[in-house]
Protein backbone atom coordinates (compact mmCIF):
# COMPACT_ATOMS: atom_id res chain seq x y z
CA UNK A 1 0.00 0.00 0.00
CA UNK A 2 1.21 3.48 -0.90
CA UNK A 3 0.97 6.00 1.94
CA UNK A 4 0.80 9.71 1.06
CA UNK A 5 0.49 12.89 3.12
CA UNK A 6 -0.95 16.10 1.66
CA UNK A 7 -0.12 19.34 3.49
CA UNK A 8 -2.26 22.22 2.20
CA UNK A 9 -4.42 24.74 4.06
CA UNK A 10 -7.18 24.92 1.43
CA UNK A 11 -9.88 22.29 2.14
CA UNK A 12 -11.33 22.44 -1.36
CA UNK A 13 -7.96 21.77 -2.95
CA UNK A 14 -7.29 18.89 -0.54
CA UNK A 15 -10.69 17.43 -1.41
CA UNK A 16 -10.00 17.74 -5.13
CA UNK A 17 -6.54 16.21 -4.76
CA UNK A 18 -7.94 13.37 -2.66
CA UNK A 19 -10.52 12.61 -5.34
CA UNK A 20 -7.87 12.49 -8.06
CA UNK A 21 -5.40 10.38 -6.08
CA UNK A 22 -7.85 7.88 -4.61
CA UNK A 23 -9.66 7.64 -7.92
CA UNK A 24 -6.49 6.93 -9.89
CA UNK A 25 -4.23 5.03 -7.52
CA UNK A 26 -5.28 1.61 -6.27
CA UNK A 27 -4.46 0.63 -2.70
CA UNK A 28 -3.49 4.11 -1.52
CA UNK A 29 -3.72 5.55 1.99
CA UNK A 30 -4.00 9.34 2.07
CA UNK A 31 -3.41 11.55 5.12
CA UNK A 32 -4.14 15.29 5.24
CA UNK A 33 -2.72 18.26 7.15
CA UNK A 34 -3.66 21.95 7.05
CA UNK A 35 -0.37 23.24 8.51
CA UNK A 36 3.31 22.36 8.64
CA UNK A 37 3.07 21.53 12.34
CA UNK A 38 0.25 19.08 11.69
CA UNK A 39 2.20 17.55 8.81
CA UNK A 40 5.29 17.01 10.96
CA UNK A 41 3.15 15.44 13.69
CA UNK A 42 1.56 13.05 11.20
CA UNK A 43 4.98 12.19 9.77
CA UNK A 44 6.15 11.16 13.24
CA UNK A 45 3.03 9.06 13.73
CA UNK A 46 3.34 7.37 10.32
CA UNK A 47 6.97 6.38 9.63
CA UNK A 48 5.70 4.28 6.71
CA UNK A 49 4.84 7.37 4.64
CA UNK A 50 6.07 7.14 1.05
CA UNK A 51 5.70 10.80 0.09
CA UNK A 52 4.72 14.22 1.40
CA UNK A 53 3.01 16.63 -1.01
CA UNK A 54 3.85 20.03 0.46
CA UNK A 55 2.26 23.37 -0.38
CA UNK A 56 4.52 26.45 -0.31
CA UNK A 57 1.89 28.69 1.33
CA UNK A 58 1.06 27.07 4.64
CA UNK A 59 0.02 29.46 7.42
CA UNK A 60 2.95 28.48 9.64
CA UNK A 61 5.65 28.19 6.96
CA UNK A 62 5.81 30.45 3.93
CA UNK A 63 7.87 29.65 0.88
CA UNK A 64 10.55 27.01 1.25
CA UNK A 65 10.73 27.29 5.04
CA UNK A 66 8.42 24.30 5.30
CA UNK A 67 10.61 22.16 3.06
CA UNK A 68 13.68 23.11 5.09
CA UNK A 69 12.00 22.12 8.35
CA UNK A 70 10.78 18.81 6.98
CA UNK A 71 14.24 17.96 5.64
CA UNK A 72 15.76 18.81 9.01
CA UNK A 73 13.24 16.97 11.19
CA UNK A 74 12.24 14.10 8.89
CA UNK A 75 15.18 13.58 6.48
CA UNK A 76 13.92 10.10 5.59
CA UNK A 77 10.66 11.43 4.11
CA UNK A 78 10.58 12.23 0.36
CA UNK A 79 8.95 15.62 -0.29
CA UNK A 80 7.38 16.90 -3.49
CA UNK A 81 6.29 20.52 -3.75
CA UNK A 82 2.78 21.17 -5.01
CA UNK A 83 2.29 24.87 -5.60
CA UNK A 84 0.62 27.58 -7.65
CA UNK A 85 4.04 29.15 -8.17
CA UNK A 86 5.99 28.10 -11.25
CA UNK A 87 8.97 30.47 -11.10
CA UNK A 88 12.35 29.01 -12.01
CA UNK A 89 13.98 30.19 -8.79
CA UNK A 90 11.42 28.45 -6.58
CA UNK A 91 11.91 25.24 -8.54
CA UNK A 92 15.69 25.47 -8.46
CA UNK A 93 15.77 26.22 -4.74
CA UNK A 94 13.34 23.38 -3.96
CA UNK A 95 15.48 20.88 -5.83
CA UNK A 96 18.62 22.17 -4.13
CA UNK A 97 16.95 21.60 -0.75
CA UNK A 98 16.18 18.00 -1.64
CA UNK A 99 12.67 18.03 -3.09
CA UNK A 100 11.97 15.02 -5.30
CA UNK A 101 9.50 16.83 -7.52
CA UNK A 102 7.68 20.08 -8.25
CA UNK A 103 4.04 19.80 -9.33
CA UNK A 104 2.07 22.93 -10.30
CA UNK A 105 -1.47 23.05 -8.92
CA UNK A 106 -2.71 23.58 -12.46
CA UNK A 107 -1.46 20.11 -13.48
CA UNK A 108 -4.20 18.07 -15.23
CA UNK A 109 -5.48 14.89 -13.59
CA UNK A 110 -3.61 12.36 -15.73
CA UNK A 111 -0.38 14.35 -15.62
CA UNK A 112 -0.64 14.53 -11.82
CA UNK A 113 -1.08 10.77 -11.53
CA UNK A 114 1.84 10.22 -13.89
CA UNK A 115 3.95 12.60 -11.80
CA UNK A 116 3.17 10.70 -8.61
CA UNK A 117 3.92 7.38 -10.30
CA UNK A 118 7.26 8.73 -11.48
CA UNK A 119 8.20 10.10 -8.04
CA UNK A 120 7.12 6.94 -6.22
CA UNK A 121 9.24 5.02 -8.72
CA UNK A 122 12.33 6.85 -7.47
CA UNK A 123 12.63 9.57 -10.13
CA UNK A 124 12.63 13.36 -9.79
CA UNK A 125 9.66 15.01 -11.50
CA UNK A 126 9.32 18.36 -13.23
CA UNK A 127 6.80 19.06 -16.00
CA UNK A 128 8.53 19.37 -19.37
CA UNK A 129 7.17 22.86 -20.08
CA UNK A 130 8.93 24.22 -17.00
CA UNK A 131 12.16 22.34 -17.75
CA UNK A 132 12.29 23.89 -21.22
CA UNK A 133 11.00 27.37 -20.37
CA UNK A 134 13.69 29.87 -21.41
CA UNK A 135 13.34 32.52 -18.67
CA UNK A 136 10.64 33.06 -16.03
CA UNK A 137 8.52 36.17 -16.42
CA UNK A 138 10.71 37.53 -19.19
CA UNK A 139 10.27 41.25 -20.01
CA UNK A 140 9.59 42.55 -23.50
CA UNK A 141 12.26 41.67 -26.03
CA UNK A 142 13.45 45.29 -26.34
CA UNK A 143 14.18 45.40 -22.62
CA UNK A 144 15.93 42.04 -22.32
CA UNK A 145 19.57 42.09 -21.33
CA UNK A 146 21.77 39.13 -22.32
CA UNK A 147 21.03 36.28 -19.88
CA UNK A 148 23.57 35.58 -17.17
CA UNK A 149 24.84 32.08 -17.85
CA UNK A 150 25.83 29.86 -14.96
CA UNK A 151 29.64 30.04 -15.13
CA UNK A 152 29.86 26.33 -14.41
CA UNK A 153 28.15 25.62 -17.75
CA UNK A 154 31.08 27.27 -19.53
CA UNK A 155 33.43 24.75 -17.88
CA UNK A 156 31.69 21.78 -19.48
CA UNK A 157 33.52 20.03 -22.30
CA UNK A 158 32.05 19.93 -25.82
CA UNK A 159 30.83 16.38 -25.31
CA UNK A 160 29.32 17.24 -21.93
CA UNK A 161 27.45 20.15 -23.53
CA UNK A 162 26.11 17.76 -26.14
CA UNK A 163 24.94 15.36 -23.44
CA UNK A 164 23.39 18.24 -21.46
CA UNK A 165 21.51 19.40 -24.56
CA UNK A 166 20.06 15.88 -24.91
CA UNK A 167 19.14 15.85 -21.21
CA UNK A 168 17.29 19.13 -21.74
CA UNK A 169 15.14 17.42 -24.34
CA UNK A 170 14.28 14.69 -21.82
CA UNK A 171 16.40 11.99 -23.50
CA UNK A 172 17.29 8.85 -21.56
CA UNK A 173 20.84 7.48 -21.41
CA UNK A 174 19.99 4.94 -24.13
CA UNK A 175 18.56 7.67 -26.36
CA UNK A 176 21.67 9.83 -25.82
CA UNK A 177 23.81 6.80 -26.67
CA UNK A 178 22.07 6.43 -30.03
CA UNK A 179 22.02 10.15 -30.84
CA UNK A 180 25.68 10.84 -30.01
CA UNK A 181 26.92 7.39 -31.05
CA UNK A 182 28.85 6.76 -27.84
CA UNK A 183 28.75 3.95 -25.29
CA UNK A 184 26.15 4.08 -22.53
CA UNK A 185 28.90 3.85 -19.90
CA UNK A 186 30.42 6.97 -21.47
CA UNK A 187 27.07 8.74 -21.26
CA UNK A 188 26.82 7.87 -17.57
CA UNK A 189 30.34 9.21 -17.01
CA UNK A 190 29.44 12.49 -18.75
CA UNK A 191 26.19 12.83 -16.76
CA UNK A 192 28.07 12.33 -13.49
CA UNK A 193 30.64 14.95 -14.52
CA UNK A 194 27.88 17.40 -15.49
CA UNK A 195 26.16 17.01 -12.12
CA UNK A 196 29.46 17.46 -10.29
CA UNK A 197 30.53 20.55 -12.24
CA UNK A 198 27.13 22.24 -11.94
CA UNK A 199 26.69 21.24 -8.30
CA UNK A 200 23.37 19.66 -9.23
CA UNK A 201 21.57 17.03 -7.18
CA UNK A 202 19.88 15.32 -10.14
CA UNK A 203 19.54 15.36 -13.94
CA UNK A 204 16.47 17.58 -13.68
CA UNK A 205 18.28 19.94 -11.32
CA UNK A 206 21.13 20.21 -13.84
CA UNK A 207 18.72 21.01 -16.68
CA UNK A 208 17.00 23.71 -14.61
CA UNK A 209 20.33 25.24 -13.56
CA UNK A 210 21.46 25.44 -17.17
CA UNK A 211 18.03 26.43 -18.46
CA UNK A 212 18.88 30.07 -19.25
CA UNK A 213 21.96 29.12 -21.25
CA UNK A 214 21.66 28.60 -24.99
CA UNK A 215 23.50 25.28 -25.08
CA UNK A 216 23.34 24.97 -28.86
CA UNK A 217 24.81 28.46 -29.32
CA UNK A 218 27.64 27.63 -26.94
CA UNK A 219 28.36 24.47 -28.91
CA UNK A 220 28.36 26.41 -32.19
CA UNK A 221 30.77 29.01 -30.79
CA UNK A 222 33.29 26.29 -29.96
CA UNK A 223 33.28 24.79 -33.45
Amino acid sequence: MVSLLVADDHPLFRDALQAVILGGMADCQLHEADSLDAALTLAEQHPDLDLLLLDLSLPDAQGLEGLQQVRQQQPWLPVAIISASQTRQHILDALALGAVGYIPKSTPREALLNALEQILGGQVYLPSDIMRRPIDEAPAASAIAPPVINSAVLKLTDKQLAVLACMGRGSSNKEITRELEIAETTVKTHVSAILRKLGASSRVHAVVMAGDADIESLRQQRR
